[in-house]
């Protein structure tokens, strides 16, 4: 068995499955129905954990190169700008996640607001990581 490819994909599980919270959740939370506070709570919570584990696992694809070839990976150029806005991306999501569910004072049209914002960057970051993932 190869264990190197064995735990990049299970990395990769892990990325993917909160990239689709990210993305998925503040599309949920706006459409197909009205926006409804009580409905997006828990959703908040969904999207606030799947930007943890894309920052985790984001580091831990890092840390699997480091471990398995004594070096973080090589990359270069739009790589690099595609990995500094995906790691913009989930520091700006984790904070406004988390000031959105600790913020309870907000009016609807604020948190639409906070919600559209979460939905461009969660978009934003699964667009740089098409450049990071092929031009590297």
């Amino acid at each position: 068995m190869d264990w190197q490819s064995l735990g990049y994909a299970a990395i990769q599980v892990a990325h993917n499955f909160g990239a689709v919270s990210v993305v998925g959740g503040p599309l949920f939370a706006l459409w197909p129905t009205p926006f409804d506070r009580k409905r997006a709570r828990p959703i908040a919570w969904l999207v606030f954990a799947g930007w943890i584990v894309q920052i985790v696992s984001g580091a831990a694809f890092g840390a699997a190169s480091y471990v398995w070839f004594g070096h973080f990976p090589d990359i270069h150029g739009i790589a690099v700008a595609a990995l500094l806005v995906k790691i913009a991306c989930a520091v700006a999501g984790l904070v406004l996640t988390a000031y959105h569910l600790a913020n309870r004072r907000e009016g609807a049209g604020d948190a639409r607001r906070i919600w559209r914002s979460l939905l461009a960057l969660g978009a934003t970051a699964l667009i740089a990581a098409a450049f990071l993932r092929w031009l590297s």
